[in-house]
């Protein structure tokens, strides 16, 4: 859907144009003073007027993406950042007109916008991808120009000619062909019911959430009870092995324990076997001892 301006905002946009399109072009030799002035001395004036002698190259390339549905306001001032990025880099020695390295700094920052907000869904991430999006309407519309409609075939065109998979190509078909819905909008004109409330809760209702806790605490006495039955040196090991953030390796107890690496183990797997025992002991049924899936 296309974006409609109010009244204001359409006045200011017309004046902007109108004085990007006023704007006086540069001579060659006029163009690399300013750029040498802004790169050697921070001239801001000259900044200036190079910049706003190029505006136009904004306009222009702002009104390619309108189709997008996004503010023609917000499109010339990415547009414009862009401009001022090439400014920021722009090598006047090179012996190349400002203008075109300009553009394409121009429309990279146009077409970040444009994926950054055309949906609340990120619509592309690899280059290949945002090719994708950017092409795809024109390469259909080439199938379509010759009385084709865009099979699979066409797809498989598309797909080998952008450098990705057949399935991106429908992905992003579908996404292009649909737009953003409100989770609050509702059903029909004649239902107050809104979309999200057919939305499944999958989180634990309350009852499980008080079961779970209770049995989490359960089991906690049951290990500290068991772990009581160890002596110091084996709670040492099973809480650095088993019952910390980071499992604390063998040769490190081994070194602060003042024992070998082998000792450690042989430690371990005693303590493991006496936990065992203790609790098996406290419980009368075994399933209490698992978590529920």
């Amino acid at each position: 859907m296309a974006h409609i301006d109010d009244p204001q905002t359409q006045r200011a946009n017309t004046a902007y144009i109108k004085t990007a399109m006023d704007a006086p072009m540069l001579e060659k030799d006029h163009e690399l003073d300013l750029a040498r002035r802004w790169r050697d001395k921070r001239d801001e004036k000259a900044l200036h007027e190079m910049v706003s002698s190029y505006t136009r190259l904004v306009v222009a390339m702002a009104s390619k993406f309108r189709n997008y549905g996004l503010p023609l306001g917000d499109l010339i001032q990415e547009g414009n950042i862009g401009l001022m990025q090439a400014a920021e880099r722009f090598d006047p020695e090179r012996d190349l007109r400002f203008s075109t390295y300009a553009t394409w700094w121009i429309r990279a920052a146009i077409q970040d916008y444009v994926l950054r907000n055309w949906s609340i869904v990120r619509t592309g991430t690899t280059a290949a991808q945002k090719s994708l999006f950017f092409n795809l309407r024109r390469l259909r519309a080439q199938i379509e120009k010759n009385g084709k409609s865009l099979d699979d075939e066409g797809r498989e065109f598309i797909a080998n000619d952008l450098g990705v998979k057949t399935k991106e190509v429908e992905s992003m078909e579908q996404r292009l062909s649909g737009g953003d819905s409100s989770l609050n909008a509702r059903l029909s004109e004649e239902s107050d019911e809104e979309w999200q409330s057919f939305l499944a809760d999958e989180r634990p209702n309350p009852e499980e959430v008080v079961v779970g806790t209770k049995d989490a605490q359960t089991r906690s006495a049951w290990l500290n009870q068991a772990l009581g039955g160890l002596s110091d040196r084996e709670q040492t090991i099973i809480r650095k092995r088993h019952l910390g953030d980071e499992v604390v390796t063998l040769e490190t107890l081994g070194k602060g324990l003042g024992i070998s690496k082998e000792r450690v183990r042989q430690l371990e797997a005693r303590a493991l076997d006496k936990l065992k025992t203790s609790i098996n002991d406290m419980v009368e049924d075994k399933g209490d001892l698992f978590l529920e899936g």
